[in-house]
């Protein structure tokens, strides 16, 4: 609900990770209209979009009325869609994903999951300290893409907690990253970052700000821990609205 906030008539979207299906779902059901596909995998939510009569891509300006993709995976439902379609064109990745093509249509809202992120707004995708995780994609072009595109939005969403291997619940929203993780995407190009406790804007906001927002979406259990720590971290001085 959260996302679907942020998702206006005519946004060229881009899907991935695990609400993709259920995303999907909730725009079929709303009244959105003239959203566009570019993405670098096409799956069966497209489909539905389509056949709902939610995608027509007339705004596009690039690859105008076309669903654009390099890669599609899904169900029989899918490749009996993509069969001697016009509507849909591959492309290499290369293209699909270079953050120059993505930014080329106006209003993309290109929406990825993360295992975590932290107080600065570093996203990390791709281990939980030393473990790793699948690859990302094309997670960083795309939130470069839609950050550069005209009314673009990139947002990362994420649970707020999750369990480790042992049954302990923890959080997703992280003073700092643990050691050996990997920061997939930089903070300086972070826009949204949602939970299912609200989403925030961080793009511009100074790092107490970020710090400050990112708290306000994490698990009420955590959000006490995290004030603490970000004044460890010196994130709040004199001044700032919390340590007043």
């Amino acid at each position: 609900e959260h996302l679907m906030k942020e998702i206006e008539d005519g946004a060229c979207l881009r899907f991935s990770g695990g609400l993709t299906n259920l995303i999907g779902q909730m725009i079929a059901e709303s009244d959105l209209k003239d959203l566009g596909i570019h993405t670098e995998m096409l799956s069966d939510a497209c489909v539905d979009l389509y056949d709902a009569g939610k995608i027509t891509g007339r705004r596009k300006s690039l690859d105008q009325s076309k669903m654009a993709y390099t890669v599609a995976a899904g169900t029989k439902k899918l490749y009996e869609f993509l069969d001697h379609n016009p509507t849909c064109v591959s492309y290499p990745a290369s293209y699909i994903n270079d953050p120059r093509t993505i930014a080329r249509n106006n209003m993309v809202v290109a929406m990825t999951s993360a295992s975590e992120i932290d107080l600065y707004g570093q996203v990390c995708s791709e281990s939980l300290g030393f473990e790793q995780k699948p690859a990302t994609a094309g997670q960083m072009d795309y939130l470069l893409g839609a950050f550069m595109s005209k009314g673009g939005k990139g947002i990362v969403y994420l649970s707020s907690t999750y369990k480790d291997k042992d049954g302990i619940r923890r959080s997703r929203i992280v003073p700092s990253l643990a050691p050996a993780s990997i920061v997939t995407v930089p903070c300086s190009i972070v826009q949204y970052v949602a939970t299912e406790y609200g989403i925030v804007q961080l793009s511009g906001k100074s790092a107490w700000e970020r710090a400050d927002a990112l708290i306000g979406i994490a698990h009420p259990d955590y959000r006490d821990e995290l004030i603490a720590q970000a004044g460890k971290m010196k994130l709040w001085v004199r001044g700032n609205r919390r340590s007043s």
